[in-house]
């Protein structure tokens, strides 16, 4: 294949998977770069004794049909199931049902979407990109254009300054951190619930309950932190264990101690500053996609690397 006619799209997440996969079907060279081992991106999924936890996204909402048709599809693989409309909220005014919309979630882990889609493109795990240069090229070796799914600082480090449109926009974007726990116990003793809002709490912003979000009723928990809360931690996030626990055994009135905590840290978790252009493209062949382009949700990512696939397979041939 001649490399300077190959679209590399660099991050295996659900904006780059979906980029991916348009160009790939209207005839467009491409392949996915991906440093992690493997693909998914921030609706991350991690084994414990076998069974899969959600560690990012922590469940997904529908609102777009084009976007429904993609999770009929893995609804009907058996990937994806409706969990729940319902959380409850945490606040000053105590515990009270928040109803919302349905939200969607995954038996094998939301990673096991994307791996869906991605199950026919041409993806490179364990392959770190060093370097975007005008071109473009990627690590020195020329292509048709460069994709770059992921958060703007992570984009930042790539991009050589002189590719001066696409290092302005990735700098502007400004984003949190969470740590995400997981916490299996030794029975389940909590109030029945599916998933909580965490309102004005020093450490937690948001409980699920993995067991009902799976359906197999495991004893697991999954919290995520307020960004306040993990950026004292991003150092050394598995020294945060023991305050998430102590916190969410304290905010759900449990007895017992979790058997397991396992800690990760999510740096960039969740975009705070929102440009409602979709996507970006540019005249020096750099392409930009993700939820920090709408609405931080799984189906903007989606939505936003689906037309930027579109766009560049307009531009190319």
């Amino acid at each position: 294949m001649d490399r300077a006619g190959v679209v590399v799209v660099v991050g295996a997440g659900i904006a780059g998977v979906a980029c991916a996969g348009e160009l790939w079907r209207a005839g467009v060279p491409v392949e996915i770069r991906e440093r992690g081992r493997v693909a998914g991106g921030r609706m991350a999924s991690k084994r414990f004794d076998g069974r899969p936890a959600d560690l990012g996204a922590a469940y997904l909402t529908v609102s777009d049909p084009d976007f429904a048709e993609v999770v009929r599809g893995w609804q009907a693989a058996g990937l994806a199931r409706e969990w729940t409309d319902t959380f409850v909220a945490y606040g000053d005014g105590g515990r009270r049902e928040m109803p919302g919309p349905m939200r969607w979630a995954a038996p094998r882990g939301l990673r096991s979407l994307v791996e869906h889609l991605a199950k026919d493109l041409p993806v490179a795990v364990n392959r770190l990109v060093l370097g975007i240069e005008p071109g473009p090229a990627v690590d020195g070796h020329k292509c048709a254009a460069v994709v770059l799914a992921m958060p703007g600082p992570q984009a930042a480090l790539l991009l050589d300054p002189a590719l001066a449109e696409a290092t302005e926009l990735v700098r502007q974007q400004r984003w949190s951190p969470t740590l995400a726990a997981v916490l299996r116990f030794p029975t389940r003793r909590w109030t029945e619930f599916r998933g909580a809002f965490v309102n004005d709490h020093p450490l937690l912003s948001l409980v699920c309950d993995d067991g009902d979000r799976r359906g197999d009723g495991a004893p697991v928990l999954v919290a995520h932190t307020t960004p306040e809360f993990a950026a004292g931690h991003l150092a050394q996030p598995t020294a945060a264990a023991s305050a998430v626990e102590a916190a969410v055994r304290d905010l759900l009135a449990l007895p017992d101690r979790a058997d397991h905590v396992h800690v990760h840290r999510w740096t960039y978790a969740k975009p705070t500053s929102r440009s409602d252009a979709g996507f970006h493209l540019d005249d020096d062949g750099i392409g930009l996609a993700g939820d920090a382009f709408g609405e931080p949700r799984v189906q903007t990512a989606w939505r936003s690397g689906r037309d930027l696939g579109r766009a560049l397979a307009r531009r190319l041939t």
